[in-house]
């Protein structure tokens, strides 16, 4: 069972989604929050797999309330997925940097919805490869960041494996591209993302061109 929290400040699309989750045999909505604050609290009451978090509302936004969710180790097993209206946008990218697993935009189809939430529940990233190259590459690339902590730390396979992923191969691509085993390239996956920790595999896209093992022309 894949326990939701719904975090938004707009009644009727808390109440769709809610209706569209709870006829899944295998989701439970455990929550429901107008605002990042009481959705932070319900988070801690109820942990849920998995919280849609609505990036824009009153009070605390949803950047801030994912970067606390986060940011306590007691929520590690929580996987935020921001909800947007306008798709490809700053606050998006922003949301990433601060731990979100991935998003969707409200208006999406429901059964990407449910896709979602379902990768989301995994710890897999819910970025596909088009998304992942122009999302994080344009911002990257228009607004420059320090380079973070933990590139040294990277041998170079982690590193050659680390640039794959910010592509968007998934670990078999990178297993073909590479002629080794998926089970090495999660290997290498892993601990990439423990030496410059990052919380998933999204984080680690982030990583990559900041630091600039791969840019958005790949």
């Amino acid at each position: 069972m894949i326990r939701v929290l719904l975090v938004d400040d707009q009644p009727l699309i808390r109440a769709g989604f809610r209706a569209l989750l709870e006829a899944e045999d295998d989701i439970e909505v455990v929550g429901e929050a107008s605002e990042g604050a009481q959705g932070l609290a319900l988070a801690r009451r109820h942990l849920p797999d998995v919280a849609l978090v609505d990036v824009q509302m009153p009070g605390m936004d949803g950047i801030e309330t994912t970067r606390r969710i986060a940011g306590d180790p007691d929520l590690s097993g929580v996987h935020v997925i921001i909800l947007t209206n306008y798709g490809l946008d700053e606050y998006v990218y922003e949301a990433l940097r601060a731990g979100a697993t991935g998003f969707l935009v409200k208006d999406t189809d429901p059964a990407d919805l449910l896709h979602g939430i379902q990768v989301a529940a995994r710890g897999d990233a819910l970025l596909s490869p088009a998304i992942t190259r122009r999302l994080i590459g344009e911002f990257v690339a228009r607004r420059p960041h320090p380079v973070p902590a933990g590139l040294p730390h990277l041998t170079d396979r982690e590193r050659e494996v680390t640039a794959l992923a910010a592509q968007g191969l998934s670990n078999d691509e990178i297993a073909a591209h590479l002629v080794i085993s998926p089970a090495t390239v999660k290997t290498h996956v892993s601990r990439a993302m423990m030496k410059v920790h990052a919380r998933d595999r999204a984080q680690l896209v982030v990583f990559a061109y900041q630091s600039g093992l791969t840019s958005p022309g790949g």
